[in-house]
């Protein structure tokens, strides 16, 4: 299983010690005998619990005391837990003012496969499954988290996606979906990512965002995107994802990060598409 990478090192014989234990504790302390697919899960269930204290409560990296395989096992087991209890309140938070905007992956991923994961997840002996596959994909990359650290992050993820679809009206939102797919309702795709396109697009057109891109817009944007240097688009629109997630998002640092990586993932579509000139196909999905 994948987790993310850690400062902490430990010799194979360090943990071995800690994997026994657990074993015995599995086996309800009768045997120190288990399937190798079995033992190789418990000393997974170590390192990742061990790993935990490398990361602070954003899941980045930092250098962690150098504590024995053992203490550095029960306090990641501590931290773990201190993790899913932060995780569910996150949760329930988000769920309070929570719209999937009638879209099913949406709403059967983060209603219906969210409880599950805390309904089965194993804090003990195996805290690195993520348990859920999570279908509707963020426009983050998590691939690099498992168990706890994934769901907890894309939890954010998810409230942060929120947090931003609430400024609009809601029928403004599902406006803006409809033209981009009339069955948007059916899509795996982020919603997110379809109504930030939109905002970018009205942006760069210099259009509010209640009037409907027309044809000279396209050809506003395509000049922009092919006589403007990229880094100077990108930081107007830094500066303008900035004010917004200051004013509507509680971490204003981690939503500004998360916005800016998807504005980068636009820009560099709208750049392709200029460059073959088929800038009015934004008519249709903006």
């Amino acid at each position: 299983a994948k987790t993310m990478k850690t400062n902490t090192n430990y010799t194979a014989e360090e943990l071995a010690p800690v994997t026994l234990k657990l074993i015995k504790k599995y086996t309800g302390d009768h045997s120190s005998s288990v399937t190798y697919e079995k033992a190789e899960q418990l000393m997974g269930a170590v390192i990742y619990c061990i790993n935990e204290l490398s990361l602070d409560d954003n899941g980045a990296l930092v250098s962690p005391v150098k504590l024995s395989a053992c203490d550095a096992y029960e306090a990641g087991c501590r931290r773990v837990i201190k993790k899913v209890k932060a995780a569910l309140i996150l949760y329930e938070e988000t769920l309070a003012g929570f719209s999937s905007y009638e879209n099913t992956c949406l709403h059967d991923t983060f209603v219906k496969g969210m409880p599950e994961f805390f309904r089965w997840y194993d804090t003990e002996f195996e805290p690195q499954d993520t348990i859920l596959t999570l279908d509707y994909p963020l426009l983050k990359d998590l691939s690099s988290y498992c168990g706890i650290d994934r769901i907890y992050e894309y939890i954010r993820c998810i409230r942060t996606e929120q947090m931003f679809l609430g400024i609009f009206p809601y029928d403004y939102v599902t406006g803006v979906l409809y033209r981009y797919n009339p069955g948007y309702r059916g899509l795996t795709e982020n919603l997110c990512h379809i109504v930030f396109t939109s905002m970018i697009c009205h942006m760069l057109a210099g259009r509010p965002l209640s009037e409907p891109i027309i044809e000279s817009d396209c050809d506003r944007i395509e000049n922009i995107m092919l006589h403007t240097d990229e880094k100077i688009i990108a930081e107007h629109l830094t500066s303008d994802i900035r004010a917004m997630a200051d004013v509507r998002c509680k971490d204003s640092d981690a939503a500004a990060a998360y916005f800016a990586a998807g504005a980068d993932d636009i820009l560099c579509r709208l750049k392709a598409m200029a460059e073959r000139h088929v800038t009015n196909v934004l008519l249709q999905i903006v």
